[in-house]
């Protein structure tokens, strides 16, 4: 396949990716059940991960080819040592107007000034309850205290319109739901809801445990107040955000199994270990690692990328009974 320079990434279906999330560790300093099992978890050896300046050259080449917003995800990214220097790197590269992170936000309250001042744009800490119970019982650990410290941090850093990201899941959270809205809402915090998906290391995830968009909606709208759904500026972002009838934030919500949007997705990803994917839900992998280890061009690069949007399916397929959920994790894979 000979590409030519500055081919933007378009796959069969005429979707162009403009987006690449870029997971730096496997690592995480919790145990979410719908990411990571609780024991005997395997990570990858500290030298199969991409250094900081193979994953910044993949981004370079990414990036000639259209991709300009990145997300550094995990594991949990805020254990990788130095990653603010992580950051400093991919600022420099020509093309990228955004650097994002999500985070579990425990280790925000000692990196968030670091992080700012390295060029992060935008940040997203993941807090699924507010009752110390509950988030533990989630989490597998204690901590609900510090990822607040975490978000106070952010915000006294200066990064605004700091989000929230909540897995909802049925017969669990739904206590949670309006304790979480109303923190949003007073703490200047924008708060997006997901639906629970196939994704845990334990294989233990049943449709029947979704707890949809549809009725986190009318329980936000009925204990919190009525919501208006706002024009969606990116047909490409995962969630439909509404706002508050007395206009004091938004609230949104990311309807991966009842609501596909794969019809307008951007994104691919790129694991701790540096093989491209070109779907969350995939099960084919393109090995990054070998070529920027092996002495591989630039043109090597390109050709991967092309190869891995070319074969994107139409789908995540979760709706299909053929469906067969990957099999390596989340925190494997990257959030």
């Amino acid at each position: 396949m000979d590409i030519a320079p500055n081919t933007p990434l378009i796959d069969r279906l005429g979707r162009t990716h403009t987006s690449l999330r870029v997971s730096v560790t496997d690592r995480c300093n919790i145990r979410c059940f719908y990411c990571m099992p609780l024991e005997n978890v395997r990570f990858k050896p500290r030298d199969e991960l991409l250094t900081f300046e193979e994953m910044t050259r993949v981004v370079r080449v990414a990036a000639r080819h259209g991709i300009n917003k990145l997300r550094l995800t995990g594991g949990e990214p805020l254990v990788r040592s130095n990653l603010s220097q992580l950051i400093r790197m991919l600022k420099q590269v020509p093309g990228i107007a955004e650097i994002a992170l999500t985070t579990n936000g425990i280790l925000l309250p000692d990196q968030a000034a670091d992080l700012k001042s390295a060029g992060l744009d935008r940040l997203n800490v993941s807090l699924d309850a507010l009752s110390e119970a509950m988030f533990e019982r989630i989490t597998r650990r204690q901590g609900v205290q510090k990822v607040l410290a975490g978000i106070a941090a952010a915000q006294a850093a200066g990064f605004d319109n700091v989000r929230l990201n909540a897995v909802a899941i049925q017969n669990l959270t739904e206590g949670e739901i309006v304790p979480l809205a109303n923190f949003a809402r007073e703490n200047d915090l924008h708060l997006r809801f997901i639906e629970f998906m196939p994704l845990d290391a334990d294989r233990a995830w049943d449709k029947s445990q979704v707890l949809s968009g549809r009725q986190l909606r009318e329980i936000i709208a009925r204990d919190v107040a009525p919501l208006n759904e706002v024009k969606r500026d990116d047909q490409s972002q995962p969630a439909v955000d509404y706002q508050y009838a007395d206009g004091v934030q938004r609230v949104g919500f990311i309807s991966s199994v009842t609501q596909p949007f794969c019809g307008t997705c951007n994104r691919l990803r790129i694991t701790a270990e540096g093989q491209l994917r070109n779907c969350l839900f995939g099960t084919e992998e393109w090995d990054a690692r070998r070529i920027v280890r092996n002495a591989g061009t630039d043109a090597d690069l390109s050709e991967l990328l092309h190869s891995c949007v070319q074969a994107k399916k139409p789908s995540h397929g979760m709706d299909s009974p053929e469906f067969v959920p990957p099999e390596r994790a989340m925190y494997q894979i990257g959030g």
